[in-house]
């Protein structure tokens, strides 16, 4: 059996550390890189992102690390976007402007806008623990959900939120606020969670161990 290992994208938005952290705590080779053939080459890749969509997708095309996620997506081998890093992955983002994303889901990135059922606003942004649920009883089989038991409490830090096109896309949805928001999604070798597992404790580790076991 080889070993696991994987490569973090570094492209200066991220909190690359925390992630770093909690691979090594599961005893992974890690490469922090930007090395686009590094990238290309690797067995699996995780992109992290914090702060906002067109900084975060702006600094890819500029590295030119867009048509790399491209490439490294059409080899087929596990791909991760974390927060941000998810939210790059559509077609298109609407925080301070109007910005062009990566175009691997269809659907757009909005500011959270949802009531609590007593028809408060939900404070927005979204800070704190919130539980998970798949949208089928079976959406989390074979995928890096495996693991985790549904209802499952991650941590989210966000005031936008991914509105898909395609509901089959979405792996799992958070409730927070009436209807719930896109916590995860999920396409053949291609996976996004709007919350950030290396913050979420026994939850985050099930959630990377089933990533790294595909």
């Amino acid at each position: 059996m080889t070993s696991k290992s994987c490569v973090i994208i570094d492209y200066g938005i991220g909190n690359v550390f925390s992630v770093t952290q909690a691979l090594a705590h599961l005893d992974v080779s890690v490469r922090l890189t930007s090395d686009r053939a590094a990238i290309k080459a690797a067995d699996r890749v995780i992109l992290p992102g914090v702060g906002a969509f067109g900084r975060a997708v702006d600094t890819l095309r500029a590295m030119n690390l867009d048509e790399t996620i491209h490439s490294f997506i059409e080899t087929g081998r596990p791909f991760l976007g974390i927060c941000v890093g998810m939210q790059v992955m559509m077609e298109q983002g609407l925080e301070f402007g109007t910005h062009r994303g990566l175009g691997l889901f269809g659907g757009t990135v909005e500011r959270i806008d949802l009531n609590e059922a007593d028809g408060r606003p939900l404070r927005v942004p979204l800070i704190g623990w919130n539980s998970i649920h798949q949208t089928t009883p079976s959406r989390w089989q074979g995928t890096a959900f495996s693991g985790v038991a549904d209802g499952s409490d991650f941590y989210f830090v966000h005031s936008y939120a991914a509105m898909m096109s395609n509901p089959q896309d979405v792996a799992a949805v958070a409730h927070a606020g009436v209807g719930g928001i896109t916590a995860a999604i999920q396409r053949d070798n291609i996976t996004g969670v709007q919350f950030h597992p290396e913050r979420s404790a026994d939850a985050g580790l099930a959630f990377l161990s089933g990533f790294l076991a595909q």
